[in-house]
């Protein structure tokens, strides 16, 4: 009874940090929306109250995560720190998490789930030997630090698949904005209006920075980094290239176009090619021993029950 209440306790803790962290605001001020609400308000608040008023995350969860990443940053190298805001780069950082942040998360999941083996083998009902208990709490904690990076690495391969098929079609609605007289940021911007997915929001970034003053071939470069793929390197640079050279957007991005299409349609011919061979791993292990069943168990207990079967068992 003790061991299902801490594993309750467990998941739901560790259930609660996910949430937390999937439920942080994105780029919203907390000054600003604190204002607004003292502002909204006819009779005046205390800052005590606005402060109950925030959701459970932002005043427990996220305090706590701030004061164990401080701690953790001290001793930590800064090129780790750069690999993780990388990652969080590459994975759109859907949480508006910092890599300070992110890196106690894993602490924390490592601390969990090994203090939840030693818990089952201290006070459970589990009793093995100790290397093999060792063995099963540094897998655990092992698991514990490595599962919000596994995560964040599905995150990353599904950002770069979704932009990389709309890529083709976000071109197109491109060439068609230039060609009716638009500018290119404004073709960008009415992607940014009229799509809500992973390559839009990548589109809206670039505005942003370009209307706060950086030029449009540091943001569109700085796009690339972030996305991490190589159709956006190449769009990337053909741009950069056309507006130095002074050659047709329009016709630059006709281009690029068809050849996204035309790699989107390698890539799922590459992809079709993988699947027999990937096929044969379930079709070998788990559809052919249950046909063998099957077929031959009927008669393998006829078999059992001859004459001939005595013979050998």
């Amino acid at each position: 009874m003790l061991v299902a209440i801490f594993i309750g306790v467990v998941v739901i803790g560790a259930g609660v940090l996910v949430y937390a962290a999937m439920k942080m605001p994105k780029n919203q001020n907390p000054l600003d929306t604190r204002l607004s609400e003292y502002a909204g308000r006819e009779v005046p608040i205390s800052l005590e109250e606005i402060e109950l008023q925030q959701p459970f995350q932002e005043r427990i969860i996220l305090p706590i995560l701030k004061a164990v990443s401080d701690l953790i940053v001290r001793f930590t190298p800064a090129a780790n720190i750069q690999t993780i805001q990388k990652k969080l780069d590459l994975a759109g950082n859907p949480w508006n998490l910092e890599a300070p942040v992110y890196w106690s998360m894993q602490i924390v999941f490592a601390v969990v789930f090994g203090g939840l083996m030693v818990f089952l083998f201290v006070f459970g009902s589990m009793k093995l030997q100790w290397f093999m208990s060792l063995g099963i709490i540094v897998m655990g904690t092992v698991f514990g630090y490595y599962f919000p990076r596994l995560y964040l690495d599905s995150r990353i391969s599904r950002r770069q698949e979704s932009i990389r098929k709309a890529m083709p079609d976000a071109l197109d609605l491109l060439t068609i904005c230039v060609e009716a007289g638009l500018g290119f940021d404004s073709a960008m911007a009415k992607v940014t209006e009229e799509w809500e997915n992973e390559l839009a929001a990548a589109f809206g970034r670039v505005i942003q920075e370009i209307r706060l003053g950086k030029l449009r071939r540091d943001a569109l470069r700085d796009m690339a980094e972030r996305v991490g793929i190589s159709e956006m390197t190449s769009f990337v640079a053909a741009i950069v290239q056309s507006e130095q050279l002074g050659v047709s957007m329009s016709r630059v991005l006709r281009i690029q176009a068809d050849q996204m299409r035309l790699r989107r349609r390698q890539i799922a011919e590459e992809k079709a090619r993988k699947a027999p061979v990937l096929m044969m791993i379930p079709l070998v292990f788990l559809i052919f021993p249950s046909i063998l069943i099957v077929l031959l168990g009927p008669a393998g207990l006829i078999l059992a029950t001859s004459p001939v079967g005595s013979m050998f068992f």
